[in-house]
């Protein structure tokens, strides 16, 4: 049986942070001051200043972005009400080829669950997706990988136009974008997912453009607002919180790095590197992202060092040239957004620990981060396959050798299978006799025929291996299998929902996953879920 939930605690590399944080932990607690609780998060709503005059600033650049990007009547509505004082739940992912991830399904699937579960308890909300398109890792978000009918993994590349190190808000797709496109589609088949993918990824679009396109397509009738931080009107309206960044840095390196050491000595590890020169800004430099660095008094960006006066001229004068850290933007985003709680993945709940200090100091307040869906999707077929070979899910996180060493034993002839059995009973059941008549006549030679006993039984164990490795050379159609297998749940040794595209389960299923993806997060499992397709 496929079990509903999976524990994290199975799952390679989970950290002992974020299981700490999975599960309440006393020793969390003071890294992370709210509730997970839904009914405390609506109680926030009470203390969360909405509708003030920054929100509505902000409201009309998102009805602009939204509008340009084909946005329907259920978005504008959501930004109307943001506009007139509704708190909003948000979550963000990097801008990734053809949508990215399934994660990022995922996220957003947590996010319009929640704010659906605040409503109906009464509390305006409405659910915001935050384009990372200010980050610079051009090679992490210009990639997709998709599954062929025969559950063959393909990787895709774009060719970009832009300066390495750019925002991707600045990256362009260049020449053979509709080739690459044409290559996706083929795989994806006759669908809303094919015709979507056509409409938004073509030569000379940013790939936030396409991006932001893409996710109001999937997503718009579920009144999803999306945000695209690299807006000069939003750097505008942010310039008062990058020159307190600046004017306070001492103290929020300070408090960073005091966090870091409590982290530390708490038995967990910092997330993001914090040093005493660093600020939480980086600059725009020929059109590409520099760290902002202070020592004595002076700031420097790149090769040119300016004084705290020139550097907070600079952002008054061209705010747009400036954006936040991994430790700022979370504090950036609830600058502009009557934020309530924002879901995030693993590592973005860790480092929450850390941000945690900037927005005490900056806003006075401490966002809730809470855990995105996480989840493996199935589909009928590879369902049979797992049924047929007897495969549970966490025996694929091993690896592949191994789960085709499995899958070949069971495969054996069911006599040859219970020979072995039989035999390895048979050798325990005569050894067990052995040691008791040896204990009434030297009890020092029971230890000696225990480890016989586990030689005998090691040597049955690797001719049965020996078995299979032979079954597996005979039978290429278990080869096949353990790859799909491998392919389509822990393909490249990493979670389903990290490599394969969610645009790839959209193609199958269209609309409806989404709904299906929705109802998945409002699930009681705190772990990983389990999703079977029909």
């Amino acid at each position: 049986m496929i079990p509903d939930c999976i524990p994290f605690s199975s799952i390679p590399h989970t950290t002992k942070l974020f299981a700490d944080y999975l599960s309440q932990a006393p020793e969390i607690r003071k890294f992370y001051p709210h509730s997970t609780d839904h009914a405390h998060i609506a109680s926030l709503a009470r203390v969360v200043p909405s509708g003030t005059e920054i929100h509505r600033r902000v409201a009309d650049v998102l009805q602009r972005q939204n509008r340009a990007w084909g946005a329907s009547n259920a978005v504008l509505r959501n930004i109307q009400r943001l506009r007139e004082g509704a708190h909003v739940v948000v979550t963000g992912q990097q801008v990734g080829l053809f949508g990215g991830p399934l994660l990022a399904f995922l996220k957003v699937a947590s996010a319009l669950a929640l704010a659906n579960q605040l409503e109906a308890s009464g509390v305006p909300c409405v659910p915001v997706f935050w384009m990372a398109s200010e980050d610079h890792d051009l090679d992490e978000v210009n990639q997709a990988l998709l599954l062929t009918h025969d559950l063959n993994l393909v990787p895709f590349e774009a060719n970009t136009q832009g300066e390495r190190g750019a925002p991707v808000a600045n990256i362009r797709f260049a020449a053979d974008t509709g080739n690459l496109v044409a290559r996706a589609t083929e795989i994806l088949g006759d669908s809303l997912a094919s015709d979507y993918l056509r409409e938004t990824y073509r030569e000379g679009e940013t790939l936030s453009n396409a991006y932001g396109r893409l996710y109001t397509r999937i997503f718009t009738e579920h009144g999803l607002i999306i945000l695209d931080p690299a807006d000069e009107e939003l750097h505008g309206i942010a310039a008062p919180l990058f020159a307190e960044a600046i004017l306070r840095a001492p103290e929020l390196d300070e408090g960073l790095l005091a966090r870091n050491r409590e982290l530390v000595a708490a038995g967990y590890h910092e997330q993001v590197k914090v040093t005493d020169v660093s600020t939480p800004l980086f600059a725009l430099v020929d059109g590409v992202r520099a760290p902002v660095h202070r020592a004595n008094g002076q700031f420097s960006i790149g090769t040119a060092r300016l004084s705290l006066e020139e550097l907070l001229r600079l952002i008054a004068v061209r705010p747009q040239d400036f954006n936040a850290n991994v430790l700022l933007r979370p504090v950036l985003q609830d600058y502009w957004l009557p934020t309530l709680a924002y879901f995030g993945g693993p590592a973005e709940v860790a480092y929450f620990a850390q941000v945690a200090v900037v927005y005490e100091k900056l806003l006075g307040r401490v966002t809730p981060v809470l855990p995105r869906l996480s989840a493996t999707l199935i589909e009928p077929r590879w369902e049979r396959l797992l049924e047929k070979y007897e495969v549970e899910l966490p025996e694929l996180f091993h690896g592949e050798t191994e789960l085709r060493d499995r899958i070949a034993a069971r495969s054996l002839p069911e006599q040859l299978k219970d020979d072995f059995l039989q035999g390895k009973l048979a050798a325990e059941e005569a050894m067990q006799r052995i040691s008791e008549s040896l204990a009434r006549l030297d009890p020092t030679l029971v230890r000696a025929a225990n480890r016989a006993t586990s030689k005998m039984l090691y040597q049955v164990s690797r001719l049965e291996r020996r078995a299979a490795a032979a079954e597996l050379r005979r039978n290429q159609v278990i080869l096949r299998h353990a790859a799909q297998i491998e392919n389509s749940l822990y393909p490249l040794k990493t979670l389903q929902e990290r490599e394969i595209s969610g645009i790839y389960f959209y193609a199958k299923y269209g609309p409806s996953l989404i709904d299906h993806l929705i109802q998945l997060a409002q699930a009681p499992c705190p772990e990983h879920k389990i999703l079977r397709l029909a």
